[in-house]
């Protein structure tokens, strides 16, 4: 079991565009509240452009995000929604991610109760409680992953709030007679990930490579993302059985750095790493993740164009458009959930470059925390604060 440093005291609460509950409405327009918190954090320059339409990397600032009916510039490629084919009523409590099994079975947790629960033809059971989980805020019972080799040793991972910190446990599941599913006692593989209200990150995966891949948030202090050695703002790389990863840039778990809350990870066809992750009160962000890359948070936000850090791909200068969670990508497009921003967003990807971010479904099923691919090509959208919520089936695109 791997453990870094994570000092420093916890910063004050703030009001984040990740929480669907309490967030207080800010007295002041987009703009004068983005020229503040530019001048805050001595940003060299806010990204996107005047008007707070999102921007791709692959064109020229200023170029207005295309819609889903094809307006707006320089998003070609970029994949149309696709079509829903049914909503699962599953009486839901803030379902924050979704595996699914080799059967088919979907595995889901739930933040704030802390159960997994199992969806099979359409219909949603209780598998169970996870112990030692404490929600509070945004923290809770959060991403999942299956192990690479789960014919092999059924090994299901989970990301969850302990009292003390956010950690990382595996579990087996086994099914039982009738078909139902049970898990054994989670075994603790890693732990120290700072915790918080806020910014407690979640996202966890397994990559090409096999090794597990983890986002976590800066928990409300800014000194961690741009220190190696803390576990706050990055992606972590570790094993199965939660070691640092052979090949990572510090020598330790640490993958990348300068991250302020990561909510997706997602690999394209050639194996590069894209991760989602909200900004402040401006420039939401999709990036490209490269081993040992600086980020920024909390010197800088976006795409910057500062030489000791990597620029955002996409950036969304309104957090009220995006709040970026779920990450899949299909062919050459992603797609992000939206939280604040409700809808779904598809960005055309060519090799290292992004395109205009194209929206679909604005306003029409609340919050969308997650995006999974389904085994049948199409994808899962996992709603949320809807009470109850529930899931959405897309058809494959086309």
């Amino acid at each position: 079991m791997q453990r870094l440093r994570g000092s420093g005291r916890p910063g004050g609460r703030a009001s984040d565009h990740a929480a669907g509950r309490g967030r207080t409405a800010r007295t002041a327009g987009f703009r004068s509240g983005a020229m503040a918190l530019c001048a805050a954090l001595l940003l060299s320059g806010c990204t996107g452009n005047g008007n707070g339409t999102p921007t791709g990397g692959s064109e020229p600032t200023g170029t207005a995000p295309a819609s889903a009916g094809g307006q707006g510039g320089h998003a070609t490629g970029a994949a149309a929604a696709p079509a829903v084919l049914k909503r699962l009523d599953l009486q839901l409590d803030i379902p924050w991610a979704a595996v699914f099994l080799p059967n088919g079975t979907a595995v889901i947790s739930e933040r704030e109760t802390a159960l997994l629960k199992a969806v099979k033809d359409d219909h949603a059971t209780t598998i169970g409680r996870v112990p030692g989980v404490s929600p509070a805020g945004e923290g809770g019972l959060l991403g999942l992953a299956l192990s690479p080799a789960f014919a092999a040793d059924g090994y299901l991972y989970l990301y969850y709030t302990s009292p003390q910190d956010n950690r990382i446990a595996r579990t087996k599941l086994t099914e039982k007679p009738g078909g139902s599913l049970a898990f054994g006692d989670p075994e603790i593989v890693f732990t120290g990930i700072p915790k918080a209200t806020t910014h407690n990150g979640g996202r966890i995966r397994f990559g090409p490579d096999g090794y597990l891949y983890v986002g976590t948030g800066d928990s409300q202090r800014r000194e961690q993302p741009q220190d190696p050695n803390a576990l706050g703002g990055k992606i972590l790389r570790i094993t199965t059985d939660g070691k640092p990863a052979p090949g990572n840039p510090f020598g330790n778990a640490v993958y990348s750095l300068g991250h302020r809350n990561v909510q997706g990870l997602a690999w394209d066809s050639e194996g590069r790493l894209w991760a989602s992750e909200f900004g402040p009160d401006v420039n939401d962000e999709l990036n490209l993740i490269l081993p040992g890359g600086n980020y920024g948070w909390p010197a800088v936000t976006g795409a910057p164009h500062r030489k000791e850090y990597l620029d955002a791909k996409v950036v969304w200068p309104s957090t009220a458009d995006s709040s970026p969670s779920g990450l899949e990508i299909a062919g050459s497009t992603a797609y992000l959930g939206a939280l604040r921003g409700q809808r779904l967003w598809t960005v055309a990807l060519s090799g290292e470059d992004a395109g205009a971010p194209v929206s679909h479904f604005t306003g029409e099923y609340g919050r969308i925390r997650d995006v999974i691919r389904t085994p049948e090509g199409g994808f899962w959208l996992l709603s949320n604060n809807q009470n109850p919520d529930f899931v959405l089936i897309l058809a494959p695109p086309a």
